[in-house]
């Protein structure tokens, strides 16, 4: 069976500042389960750079291997893309940005993709403050293997086949803080008007802005045990292993203030704690925002919202002093400056 996305808009659609409506900025319908949360970060991907009124075309979106990194085809479809190797998206936007800095990059990695295999590889993008959003959209599971635990799936989490997890889980915004980012960030993919703001700030920060998005598997992460998502309910024991056939789950929201304490039940009956942040913390020092990461842990709770920003970093262009112009507008005598030149450099090397 072919879906297409309806090609009729109504004519008195809300536009932007560049007169786009959202229509632009979006990609291919999913493919993803129903009721998946990284369909709300597509749609919360969309909905902030409509209202940042960016041209489509200057933006690039780059992901690796998974469930989460199919999810750029879902947005900004006139847009430049590259889906790259397992764990190896920062090397690909690395390149594609001391390349040209004009455009904005998005990438989205899985707690797979960036946690495990990509763990080497998200440590120095981080390091080197590229000027990004990179955004994880992280289930603490494999989705397109079949559901094995990752690297962020919390201790005594229960896998599908009903086994603890127990070993000790990587956090990623601590990760990222003890690395240097520039700008962290948690949330939840239901909770679109804490998302989306997080979303506008990342891609207007000069330098390295990380948010890590809490987003329910509906299908393989599936006990009540497991605290970041879904038990996936089969209605017959005998069924028990097939994957062809996946229900249409509700979509889950959160919606609450500053300063307090949600409880998110999901489709399970399984409970999370979700804290969204206050004035208390102080998101420009390091130590306070660690700080109130693992106070909230040790409390079996999970802090979102913006927990650290260094408003005045430098990013990689600045640090290395690279050109401004993309190379692909650099003529002949900025590419081959010449024997003087090169006998300069030779000389400062002896």
């Amino acid at each position: 069976m072919t879906y297409h996305l309806p090609e009729f808009r109504h004519p008195d659609l809300p536009t932007n500042e560049l007169g786009y409506t959202k229509k632009q900025y979006e990609g291919a319908i999913s493919t993803l389960c129903a009721g998946c949360g990284h369909d709300s970060i597509s749609a919360g991907i969309i909905q902030a750079c409509f209202e940042l009124s960016i041209e489509p075309h200057k933006v690039a979106k780059i992901s690796g291997i998974g469930c989460s990194s199919k999810t750029p085809t879902y947005f900004l479809g006139n847009s430049h893309g590259f889906n790259s190797v397992h764990g190896r998206m920062p090397s690909v936007a690395t390149g594609a940005n001391l390349a040209n800095r004009e455009l904005t990059y998005i990438g989205v990695s899985g707690d797979g993709d960036s946690a495990s295999i990509g763990m080497g590889q998200f440590a120095h993008v981080v390091r080197r403050n590229l000027n990004m959003l990179y955004l994880v959209e992280n289930n603490g599971c494999y989705g397109l293997t079949k559901g094995q635990d990752s690297a962020t799936a919390d201790v005594g989490s229960m896998s599908k086949k009903g086994a603890a997890n127990p070993f000790q889980p990587v956090d990623l915004c601590t990760l990222a803080i003890d690395l240097g980012a520039t700008f962290v960030a948690r949330s939840f993919s239901g909770d679109k008007d804490q998302l989306v703001p997080l979303i506008k700030a990342a891609i207007s920060h000069s330098g390295f802005a990380f948010i890590d998005v809490i987003s329910p598997c509906v299908t393989f992460n599936n006990t009540a045990a497991s605290t970041k998502s879904y038990e996936f309910v089969r209605e017959h024991i005998e069924a028990t292993g097939k994957t062809d056939f996946i229900p249409v789950r509700q979509e889950i929201t959160a919606d609450y203030d500053p300063g307090f304490t949600q409880e998110v039940t999901l489709h399970d009956g399984s409970v999370i704690h979700l804290y969204k942040n206050d004035e208390d913390l102080d998101v420009r020092n390091r130590l306070s925002a660690l700080q109130a990461i693992h106070k909230y842990k040790d409390k079996g709770e999970i802090l979102t919202g913006l927990l650290y920003l260094d408003p005045d970093c430098e990013d990689l262009h600045e640090i290395i002093g690279s050109v401004e112009k993309p190379l692909r507008d650099l003529d002949e005598k900025a590419l081959c400056p010449g024997n003087q030149a090169l006998g300069a450099i030779n000389d400062s090397l002896r």
